[in-house]
């Protein structure tokens, strides 16, 4: 399969535009080894590591894989400056920030020879980023799993605003996990995608093998926005997630809501197991997946769609 070469590709210095998501208790070291060797980009989600566990993950990852990675690191977390001090002394060369403004570190980052990339969720957040001088950036969907914006706009309406406002490097994410979606985001103006929830559901993955197992069964409806008070959040509707929503229609404050939530609930349920009572973070795209493939199986069949996509494609000019 041929190499792409855009401005994502080039930027990262990466085969394909492929880059998978810094999820919590998924996206470890040998993850984003194992897709940076498949010709992606890895990233190590720094989200669930404290500083010295993330020390050992960017290591790791270095032993594994000669390609470019890098880490994402959510700017509310509360390790943010530790996780960005190792970042730095560590000589990552790629730093995805998300949830938060990322005026924050983007200076000091490129200060240290270190390409920037930042999610949004909205166009007016895309020219704020670009404006505070990120490389790229990330448009994310509603559809994605995990932590989303607050305005609910879906992969196809939010890439091709964010595509107007913007002269940097788009990728789009939330929803794609085939060469089709990723073929669809390049026609809305992305020049790269972002994939979690395939991912996380992938051999290399650092998730349980029963939360894994679990996503397989999903079909269209099985996850739902949750938690919107506090940071929206979509879930796999189980024991927990009946739990937040009866709080929640009963109008619980953010206060009562966060009692609920408590601490651990995300590694309870994706790295321990607990698919009843743990949270369980993954996107509306799960519905797709039957079978749980390597990062390089993931990467070769959404190249190969790709390919064969964009074929039909320039057959209809004929």
């Amino acid at each position: 399969m041929k190499s792409i070469d855009n401005r994502v590709t080039r930027l990262f210095g990466i085969k394909y535009p492929i880059i998978s998501g810094g999820m919590v208790w998924c996206s470890g070291a040998k993850l984003a080894a194992a897709v940076s060797n498949a010709g992606g980009l890895g990233l190590i989600g720094a989200g669930s590591l404290k500083a010295d566990l993330l020390r050992e993950h960017i290591i790791k990852c270095r032993e594994l894989t000669k390609e470019p990675f890098g880490v994402n690191v959510p700017l509310m977390s509360p390790y943010s400056k530790e996780q960005m001090d190792v970042i730095i002394e560590e000589k990552v060369p790629i730093v995805f920030t998300s949830a938060g403004n990322p005026q924050l570190w983007t200076e000091t980052l490129h200060q240290h020879g270190i390409k920037v990339a930042h999610v949004v969720s909205s166009s007016k957040f895309a020219l704020k980023a670009q404006q505070a001088g990120v490389d790229a950036v990330v448009a994310e969907g509603f559809e994605a799993g995990g932590h989303n914006g607050r305005e609910e706009t879906t992969t196809m309406v939010l890439v091709p605003s964010v595509k107007k406002v913007l002269d940097i490097p788009l990728i789009a994410a939330g929803g794609i996990a085939t060469g089709a979606a990723m073929l669809a985001s390049f026609a809305l103006g992305a020049e790269g995608v972002q994939v979690g929830s395939r991912f996380a559901i992938s051999v290399e993955s650092s998730a349980s093998p029963e939360f894994k197992e679990l996503c397989t069964r999903l079909n269209e409806g099985d996850t739902m926005l949750s938690l919107k008070k506090i940071s929206p959040t979509r879930l796999i509707k189980n024991k927990f997630f009946e739990q937040v929503d009866a709080a929640e229609q009963a109008g619980a404050s953010k206060e009562e809501l966060q009692e609920i939530l408590g601490r651990g609930k995300a590694q309870q349920g994706i790295f321990f197991g607990d698919i009843e009572n743990g949270e369980l973070e993954i996107g509306q795209v799960c519905s797709l997946f039957r079978e749980i493939p390597t990062a390089k199986e993931i990467v070769d069949n959404m190249i190969s769609e790709f390919e064969e996509g964009l074929k039909v494609l320039k057959g209809l000019e004929e």
